[in-house]
């Protein structure tokens, strides 16, 4: 049996505090599905489509890491993807009291899919993709908070228009 994960997010963009995280969860998971969550509410500054190849790009050359998209709950989409764990990563405290209430929800709704909560390296904590697209649109140098990898594509005239 395959230990698959979902790793849930946003990913708008993907940080080098994701990558982080993948990284260090990657010896725990046979395969661990990067999911972008798309919620019809919510207004996004790249596009899916510009998100998946920024992500597919970073893990190129692992090829124990998927990048997939969906809609609704995310324990229904671990359902879905036969996955038994979710990896949430946490920077501080409200991000744990957060993660905990979603886990316990999740586990009442399905039992047998358990939350694993990776804390993020003290030099990491404070990068979100909330902040690193403040920066974007203020002109600012994201270098230090993205990957190296997509430095460069990850501009602000890819920002989507909705």
């Amino acid at each position: 049996m395959n230990k698959i994960a979902i790793f849930p997010g946003s990913f708008d963009p993907i940080t080098n505090g994701h990558v982080d995280i993948i990284k260090r969860t990657l010896p725990l998971f046979d395969k661990i599905i990067v999911a972008i969550g798309v919620n019809t509410q919510k207004k996004y500054l790249f596009s899916l489509e510009d998100r998946k190849a920024w992500i597919k790009e970073v893990f190129k050359d692992e090829p124990k890491v998927e990048i997939d998209s969906y809609n609704g709950l995310t324990i229904n989409y671990c359902k879905k993807a036969q996955a038994s764990y979710i990896i949430r990563g946490i920077r501080s405290a409200l991000d744990f009291e957060y993660e905990k209430t979603i886990a316990h929800l999740n586990s009442t709704m399905q039992p047998d899919i358990e939350t694993v909560l990776i804390l993020s390296k003290a030099e990491l904590s404070s990068i979100s993709s909330t902040i690193v697209r403040e920066i974007i649109i203020g002109n600012g140098d994201i270098g230090k908070f993205i990957p190296h990898s997509i430095s460069d594509s990850i501009t602000k005239d890819k920002i989507h228009r909705q």
